[in-house]
């Protein structure tokens, strides 16, 4: 390994007095990167701006060496602590600039955690692991119930007691689910979805190949299969209460979780940001374990352009906030509300000041009009203690929805391709706008506008969307969860028919390209303001028509609409 070397060249500005610190660190482990990068921080005042520009072209981590955090994730394991490799926190003006640089990790890592931290770019680096815990395997034959399967060179296993273990640095597994990708087009294998992996009553032969009972005809010999389980401890980077916080030209190679995370940060903006393999030649298929992108009651403006999200195993980006649901009403002005989703708990929900409304979970009203928050108490990790600024309509079970913390979203010129379940989700009251951008193979719908205070606890209501522009190629593949149409605007409501008012608004669908090998393209459900208008549908014969949906567009619970 090259020895590391620093050089600090401290300048002045042509206007005003804050200085730009200049550190220029050459190949080191990670853990060296890590202290030099901390070590600057604390040397250099909080108005000028620490600018770390990588030499190197490899940065090696390890989680002997890693640094410990209790950290709590939204949509993640709420395993503690975790194992950050790169740890910035309580900073501001920070400049990374990679060049290129390769951020390697071993064993189970979060690899960047910004916590508290304004005015942060990254630009240039990404970020792999020397074994992925997902294991691919290719099929070789497949004939009378029993598949005879190769894991690729790079995956770590042994076969003991007849089954099939995966093993990294201090983590082993028995696969329990996977997703098939043909061969060649790296698409997920016609109606497939989620599908069951013989790792269990195995045998290994003398090749090396793995002889199993697995009776699946779909799976032809070529066809890659990511084998994995359902765990999802800790995302490629995590943004924590962050603030103009800015990712260009940075690409996620895999992570065990989301791709990026990001939670309670106001101002992001992603520039050629990627979460996709190392290019054509990739023997990969896969990428995350779970979304690309993900954003948790984040606000002020999130950007997303000219991105690549592929072979990820859920959505290219999801935009939320979480429900609380009120566990007990103390009063007219007060209640006690808790995280419910239980991969969602332990972090920041709200602040003094912040707008709020409360609503009824099996038909998704709002109950009355908005209030503040007087103070919050935050009890335990789930729970707190909220009291309002004046009188709410409120009851057990009712859900707690913080207005404040919503953000107007911007995806523009994106790719997104062969992933597992959907393409984009949008759930905020905020201008959205979802322009020009590539869905090509998403298996499940394309995009979908949800809101969910009953499983998911993700909020919440669209009220200005705008899709334009895009293009939409041969989605539906497989069925997953809310994927009735190519875009699916599928609210959870348990009382439909209960329901008085609508739930979404003011949504625009025009100057789209639907290619497509099914019927359907639209479906709504409880929306007040839809317009479909001057769309192309172009039919192929790519697959076979199967979706229970044979019509185009399907309207529930929808008025002022505009469908042509």
């Amino acid at each position: 390994m090259k020895k590391f070397l620093t050089i600090i060249v401290a300048t002045l500005p042509l206007a005003g007095f804050a200085k730009v610190r200049e550190v220029r660190i050459a190949e080191c482990s990670g853990a060296k990167l890590s202290a030099v990068i901390a070590k600057n921080l604390k040397k250099k005042q909080s108005s000028d701006t620490l600018r770390v520009t990588l030499t190197g072209k490899k940065y090696l981590f390890n989680p002997a060496e890693a640094i410990e955090r209790e950290l709590y994730i939204s949509n993640h394991d709420q395993d503690n602590p975790k194992s950050v490799g790169l740890m910035l926190e309580n900073a501001e003006n920070l400049i990374i600039q990679g060049g290129g640089a390769e951020f390697i990790f071993d064993g189970r890592m979060l690899p960047i955690a910004a916590v508290n931290v304004s005015n942060l770019t990254i630009e240039g680096v990404s970020i792999d692991f020397t074994r992925p815990h997902i294991s691919q395997i290719v099929i070789e034959e497949n004939k009378d119930g029993r598949i005879i399967y190769r894991p690729e060179e790079w995956v770590d296993f042994e076969v003991r007691d007849g089954n099939f273990i995966a093993k990294g640095t201090g983590w082993e597994q028995s696969p329990t689910s996977g997703i098939a990708f043909e061969e060649g087009t790296r698409h997920i294998v016609y109606r497939s979805s989620d599908i069951g992996v013989a790792t269990r009553n195995v045998r290994q032969l003398a090749d090396g190949r793995i002889s199993a009972p697995w009776n699946n005809p779909s799976l032809k010999p070529g066809t890659r299969v990511a084998m994995r389980g359902w765990g999802r401890p800790t995302p490629g980077i995590l943004l924590d209460r962050c603030k103009d916080v800015s990712l260009d030209n940075v690409k996620i190679h895999y992570a065990e979780g989301m791709g990026l995370l990001a939670q309670n940060t106001e101002n992001i903006t992603l520039s050629h940001f990627g979460v996709c393999l190392r290019g054509d030649s990739d023997p990969r298929y896969f990428t995350t374990q779970a979304d690309a992108t993900h954003f948790s009651s984040c606000w002020g403006r999130i950007t997303s352009n000219d991105g690549l999200y592929e072979g990820m195993m859920d959505d290219a980006i999801n935009v939320h906030g979480t429900y609380l649901r009120i566990v007990q009403v103390v009063d007219s002005m007060n209640v006690i509300a808790r995280y419910m989703h239980p991969q969602t708990y332990g972090f920041d929900w709200g602040a003094k000041g912040d707008s709020v409304q409360i609503i009824a979970p099996r038909t998704m009203e709002l109950t009355g009009a908005n209030a503040r928050v007087a103070s919050i108490e935050q009890m335990n990790l789930k729970e707190f203690r909220i009291t309002f600024d004046r009188p709410v309509e409120a009851a057990e079970t009712y859900g707690i929805e913080n207005l404040t913390r919503t953000p107007e979203v911007e995806f523009r010129r994106n790719t997104i391709r062969n992933n597992r379940a959907r393409g984009a989700l949008f759930s905020t009251p905020r201008r959205t706008i979802c322009a020009d951008n590539l869905f090509d193979h998403t298996s499940g719908s394309a995009i979908l506008l949800c809101g969910d205070c009953n499983g998911w606890f993700e909020t919440g209501a669209c009220r200005d969307v705008t899709i334009t522009g895009n293009r939409f190629v041969n989605a539906l593949t497989s069925q997953f969860q809310f994927t009735n149409a190519v875009i699916s605007i599928y609210p959870e409501i348990p009382d439909l028919k209960g329901q008085t008012k609508y739930f979404h608004s003011g949504i625009r669908i025009t100057d789209n390209v639907f290619e497509t090998f099914d019927n359907p393209l639209l479906y709504a459900k409880s929306v007040d303001g839809l317009i479909f208008l001057n769309n192309t549908i172009v039919k192929n014969t790519d697959y076979l028509p199967y979706h229970p949906q044979t019509v185009p567009v399907f309207l529930e619970k929808v008025t002022n609409a505009s469908v042509q």
